[in-house]
């Protein structure tokens, strides 16, 4: 499996490939009054609003730097289906882009899910830690996008599909 990776603060991250839209240098976001600190803003990506949080804010409190480096992912995020009692013509939800900011996105790596070691801690307030890879640069964490935001946070930060 193709991981992207990339660091919050010191610490190394990955995503699966498969869930990266597109990487993109930092772009100027407009940024909406009252939002959580962590959401960093929106931008026009090809005629589509989208929502951009800040990994480095929401994980460790403190806003990602801009190096030249830093990046935006594009990643397509499920999450879980809030809009389960809305009636809607389709019974599950398209899948929308948000973007990711993030430092030192500048490496991929091949790993087979074999090599993924499940850590068996469950944190409660942060449940987008998945496993980890054993790997030369140390432990990756592994991020599960779904999970990255409640379900209450997707109503207000999500539009609705």
């Amino acid at each position: 499996m193709l991981m992207l990776l990339f660091y919050i603060n010191n610490e190394c991250y990955a995503l699966p490939s498969q869930q990266v839209v597109e990487v993109l240098p930092l772009v100027t976001l407009k940024t909406l009054p009252h939002a959580p600190e962590y959401f960093a803003g929106v931008f026009n990506y090809r005629g589509q609003i989208v929502p951009v949080l800040d990994l480095c804010q929401l994980m460790r409190g403190k806003p990602c730097c801009e190096h030249l480096s830093s990046r935006i992912i594009l990643v397509n995020y499920s999450g879980r289906d809030v809009n389960s009692s809305v009636l809607s013509k389709t019974a599950t939800s398209a899948p929308s882009v948000i973007g990711l900011i993030a430092e030192r996105v500048v490496e991929t790596l091949h790993k087979s899910s074999l090599e993924f070691v499940d850590p068996n801690v469950e944190i409660d307030a942060a449940p987008y830690l998945g496993k980890i890879i054993l790997g030369e640069q140390g432990m990756i964490q592994c991020l599960r996008i779904e999970n990255l935001l409640s379900e209450a946070e997707q109503v207000y930060l999500l539009p609705a599909n």
